[in-house]
């Protein structure tokens, strides 16, 4: 996925064409102000499956510090939880 740096004017005056190429090419535009990098702007498909990795990243990060602090349960535990709870809403 390649990206281009580009001024929010520009990108103003071809906002069309840029955003379409973008979907196309998965692409991401990094929007300059006054010279400044401010705004990043990338396709919503790019956008969900980034959401998606940092989520997974986050949630293997938390599993990971709950083993170190002993706060896990075992597959059984929990399939058999599973099992009764959903006996008792039958």
């Amino acid at each position: 996925m390649g990206q281009s740096i580009i001024s929010l004017s520009e990108f103003k005056a071809k906002a069309a064409r840029l955003l379409s190429n973008m979907k196309a090419e998965e692409h991401t535009i990094i929007l300059t102000q006054n010279g400044a990098a401010n705004a990043v702007v990338q396709d919503y498909q790019s956008y969900q499956r980034a959401s998606a990795a940092l989520l997974l990243l986050k949630l293997m990060v938390q599993g990971e510090g709950d083993v170190a602090k002993g706060r896990e349960t075992s597959q059984d535990r929990v399939f058999a939880d599973l099992r009764a709870h959903l006996t008792e809403n039958d």
